[in-house]
């Protein structure tokens, strides 16, 4: 399979199969296909791994996309603006996402949940005390807000990252919380009470524009209905 990712900051992947290579998607993220890519819906491992997904921002229920009889071509669009970036996924490089960061994979990939190992660290840290956590063999692609800064942190270095920053990091990274110091910072500084703090050795992948804050940014501009 070869793929092109195209058209940011509104992206789309294209994707061209081999025949009988097979890709997945949680929520309905195709948008153009041959005629010969056939659709299946499944619950791809049973109730528990349903549930999971569910827990961990996507559908419970997974497309397959086969191209049947030769080559076939599916393209999947981002919900938002911002990026779609690639990733190899296999033993040692699994990826840690914010939720609902997954668009589409080759059938070896598998999505699951990844817990934060600290009650603060998913009450505060801004992505939620569940992410999603991608692993087994293949290649994934994942949607982001906005821009994105990659950094690859040494054994040992932290990165202090605003609320909802925080794309993915590789699973060799450990995720904390730490509040903001001194009381008129906390209160008056308009950044928050908390900060997630990422300590490598591993990459982050930080976005730009969180739908949160695009949200917040907007709201004053929204009718207000009266």
């Amino acid at each position: 399979m070869n793929y092109t990712i195209e058209g940011e900051p509104l992206p789309v992947v294209i994707c061209n199969l081999d025949a009988n290579e097979t890709m997945i998607t949680e929520k309905g993220a195709m948008s153009w296909m041959t005629p010969n890519m056939n659709m299946e819906t499944t619950s791809n491992g049973g109730i528990g791994k349903m549930f999971g997904r569910a827990f961990s921002g996507e559908s419970m229920f997974q497309n397959r996309y086969t191209a049947m009889g030769g080559p076939g071509v599916i393209a999947f669009a981002s919900s938002f603006p911002g990026c779609i970036r690639a990733f190899q996924i296999g033993p040692g490089q699994e990826i840690v996402a914010q939720k609902s960061a997954f668009l589409a994979s080759t059938a070896g990939v598998e999505l699951s949940i990844f817990f934060q190992k600290r009650l603060g660290s998913g009450l505060f840290g801004g992505e939620g005390f569940i992410m999603q956590r991608l692993s087994g063999n293949g290649l994934v692609f994942l949607e982001f807000d906005g821009y994105i800064k990659e950094y690859e942190l040494a054994a040992g270095q932290q990165l202090v990252i605003d609320t909802g920053y925080l794309a993915a990091m590789t699973s060799s990274c450990q995720i904390d919380i730490q509040t903001v110091p001194g009381f008129k910072n906390a209160v008056f500084g308009g950044e928050g009470l908390f900060n997630t703090v990422v300590t490598g050795p591993g990459r982050i992948w930080l976005q730009s524009m969180p739908v949160s804050q695009l949200a917040g940014a907007i709201r004053p501009f929204m009718p207000s209905g009266n």
